[in-house]
């Protein structure tokens, strides 16, 4: 956006007017403009709980736990050495289980 350097300064007072004046007119032409939305083409792509999945296939690799990994025995996640907080019994628990 370019600057006339040249013209007369606004004090604050007009800077303030007229910014109150814009939001106004803003205001306005949102609510004129409005944008038709076809609720069933928006709708396609949301999954409803519950919905039947039955014929979808995952498309996801699984890499096995590797050795510097461990399952928390309370979230069940897998997560790396540096994540332990306590190990009791040969139940390991994570950091956030454990706070």
């Amino acid at each position: 956006m370019a600057t006339d350097y040249d013209a007369p300064r606004k004090t604050d007072d007009e800077l303030s007017e007229d910014s109150i004046e814009e939001l106004k007119t803003r205001r306005n032409d949102k609510r004129s403009s409005s944008v038709d939305v076809d609720e069933t083409e928006q709708a396609e792509g949301f999954e409803l709980p519950g919905a039947d999945l039955s014929g979808e296939e995952m498309s996801v690799r699984v890499i096995p736990r590797q050795a510097d990994e461990f399952t928390c025995s309370r979230c069940f996640l897998v997560h790396h050495r540096s994540q332990l907080a306590s190990e009791k019994a040969g139940q390991m628990v994570c950091r956030e289980c454990a706070a």
